[in-house]
């Protein structure tokens, strides 16, 4: 399993937001240590700095994607008020990111025009002294984003790349390079420069989160049918042509209507051949998903096998991260509740819609967005025509059927 390890330079302690990893948990790294966070094989996620409680730089991460490279990249977009850098331990050569991008923005700060500094009003937050301490979100302002690439293009993702239908800017586009293979990530961060002190070998761990562990439940449909098992779980069929591994993710928390999704743990991943159908044993107390593999955008089947009101099984599909393709869900009770549906909405959505996942898939983008983009306004549309809200969530938590079984027990079909 690949590890993160967060170098931090600087005299003082610094957070990070952390998306897709360490149970999607914020980090503190002392001055001058390295913290380390384990990642699970093929996970992706986003590692935040944090300046005053505001979004600054970012490091972006895919372990083993399209080709089993990972794919990194430094990003801008949400913010900056620090410096950072990302590379293959020990391999210098996949090195991205401006090591000095605070020093060159408040050089061009200060050469920049009265005109210019007004029209970043709101934008560009200054000390007492008129020294830039941070910038705001580059996403939302174009003014911004032209003044940034005056200084960094080609050096970290600056604007919002290629996604709804737009080319984006060729030197973003160019971030997203993959490396070679699959290695620990070291991520360096710094008020100065953030280039990593040579040959680096994570002195000072300050913290390490345990490695976490994949149990996978082989299973082929010649020797486990789903009408031979009972107990709480899911019958699930595939019904493509072609063999794929599906993993159940439990969610790290719930709440009242709330739950704080789980991307990088899975409880349990299944193997079934094209055709082929199992059943999958789960704990009462499971309330997740279950979804092709474990990249996004994809599709999601979402349910609790014990609701704490009826003590029933409750379902859904939800394309609110994406669609690899089509999903049902349907109660075995007798009570003929179903949801989702079983066209084809991927082979002729808009380009607009579509986007392209770091397997090489095409799918359709996330209409809520997430780390790794905004919301797709284009496959929000697309799918509301093509499926609609009732069938499976696609904008908002309502106007979903809810699939409910009362034996704890629900079939799921992926197309």
């Amino acid at each position: 399993m690949p590890t993160i390890h967060i170098h931090n330079k600087s005299g003082h302690p610094q957070t990070f937001e952390v998306h897709g990893f360490n149970n999607n948990h914020n980090i503190t790294v002392p001055a001058h240590h390295t913290s380390t966070i384990a990642a699970g094989a093929h996970a992706s996620g986003a590692i935040i700095a944090l300046h005053h409680g505001h979004e600054g730089e970012q490091a972006e991460i895919t372990f083993a994607g399209f080709g089993g490279n990972d794919f990194f990249d430094i990003s801008n977009i949400v913010g900056a008020g620090g410096n950072i850098t990302i590379q293959q331990v020990g391999e210098p050569s996949t090195r991205k990111g401006d090591p000095l991008f605070m020093q060159h923005l408040r050089s061009a700060w200060h050469k920049a025009d009265h005109k210019t500094k007004e029209s970043l009003k709101g934008s560009v937050f200054t000390d007492g002294k008129g020294h830039v301490e941070r910038i705001g979100p580059i996403k939302d302002h174009p003014l911004l984003e032209k003044f940034v690439r005056s200084f960094a293009d080609g050096k970290t993702y600056i604007g919002v790349g290629a996604w709804n239908g737009s080319p984006g800017n060729d030197s973003d586009n160019k971030q997203s390079s993959a490396a070679k293979g699959t290695k620990d990530s070291l991520i360096t961060y710094s008020d100065n420069d953030a280039s990593p002190d040579p040959h680096h070998h994570a002195p000072h761990t300050a913290h390490r989160t345990p490695h976490l562990r994949l149990v996978a439940s082989e299973t082929h449909t010649a020797a486990h049918k789903p009408h031979e098992h009972h107990g709480p779980g899911i019958d699930l069929h595939n019904r493509s042509g072609h063999e794929c591994r599906y993993f159940f993710y439990d969610n790290y928390w719930n709440g009242n209507g709330t739950a704080g999704a789980n991307f990088d743990h899975p409880l349990k991943s299944i193997h079934l051949h094209g055709h082929a159908s199992a059943f999958v044993s789960l704990p009462a107390s499971f309330k997740g998903r279950v979804q092709r593999g474990q990249l996004l955008p994809a599709t999601w089947v979402e349910f609790q096998l014990a609701a704490s009101n009826d003590g029933h099984a409750h379902g859904d599909v939800s394309l609110e991260q994406g669609c690899d393709g089509a999903a049902t869900i349907a109660s075995t009770d007798g009570s003929k509740r179903h949801g989702g549906f079983e066209k084809d909405i991927i082979s002729h959505a808009p380009a607009g819609a579509v986007v392209r996942r770091q397997d090489g898939k095409k799918v359709l983008g996330s209409t809520m967005g997430n780390w790794m983009a905004g919301p797709n306004e284009a496959a929000a549309e697309w799918e509301m025509k093509e499926v609609g809200q009732r069938k499976a969530y696609i904008k908002g938590g309502t106007g979903t059927d809810d699939v409910a079984s009362k034996n704890q027990r629900l079939r799921v079909d992926f197309f």
